[in-house]
């Protein structure tokens, strides 16, 4: 297999040995962004809006270095801490989406890295294909 990965300058740097991406088969698998401060690798400040902002930001940066776009992504994974954030993360994610919207599931996790409250992975397809 030729796995080619993608490391965005824009997105904080990788807290595990993972890549910020790969390219394969003509689609970008995206790993979770969480809401880090690319300069300073601490979660945002500002509450769960504040943090989905951050992750969305975080997407982007990664989703640009592979060549895509949100208007490419095919499929949302979403990991909540708290379920009671839920209205709040899907409001954001109605400004970052629009139809015809990615397939999505969202999933209630025990935690996060570093406490965060929210955490996005996802996968789009390969622009540059």
């Amino acid at each position: 297999m030729n796995r080619n990965t993608i490391d965005a300058a824009g997105a904080p740097a990788a807290v595990g040995p993972y890549s910020h991406a790969v390219r394969h088969g003509g689609l970008l698998f995206l790993s979770g962004q969480a809401p880090f401060d690319p300069q300073t690798g601490e979660v945002v400040a500002g509450g769960i809006e504040a943090q989905t902002r951050q992750v969305f930001a975080n997407l982007e940066s990664v989703l640009t270095a592979g060549g895509s776009s949100f208007t490419e992504v095919l499929k949302v994974n979403v990991y909540l801490t708290d379920l009671d954030d839920f209205e709040a993360v899907n409001a954001i994610y109605g400004e970052v989406f629009t139809e015809p919207y990615p397939a999505r599931t969202t999933i209630a996790a025990a935690g996060l890295p570093l406490g965060a409250a929210v955490e996005i992975e996802l996968v789009a397809r390969d622009s540059q294909s």
